[in-house]
C-alpha cells in the first residue's frame, strides 16, 4: 500500500483512482499522519437489480400503512 500526502492526493486525484481501479490501496496522509484510505468498494456494495428493488418496495408498502394520513399531508408537515 502507497502512502501519499493530502496535497499530492489532491492534485492526481484522478490517477490515483485509475490505479485504485487497478486493485491498488493509498493511503492519504495529513503531516505525516493517515487520513483516509483509497481503495475499490467491496464486492457486497454492487447495485441491486432494478426488479428486486421494486420488489422490496412492494412489501415495504404492504408493511407500512399511513393510518389515514396522505402523501400530501406528511410532505407539508416535513415543509414546516
Amino acid at each position: 500500500m502507497q502512502t501519499i500526502g493530502v496535497y499530492e492526493a489532491k492534485t492526481h486525484l484522478p490517477k490515483l483512482l485509475a490505479r485504485v481501479v487497478n486493485g491498488e490501496q493509498i493511503t492519504i496522509t495529513k503531516h505525516g499522519v493517515p487520513i483516509a484510505v483509497l481503495q475499490a468498494p467491496s464486492s457486497s456494495s454492487q447495485k441491486t437489480s432494478p426488479k428486486k428493488t421494486i420488489e422490496d418496495l412492494r412489501m415495504f408498502r404492504k408493511k407500512c400503512k399511513l393510518n389515514g394520513l396522505s402523501i400530501r399531508d406528511l410532505i407539508d408537515e416535513g415543509r414546516r
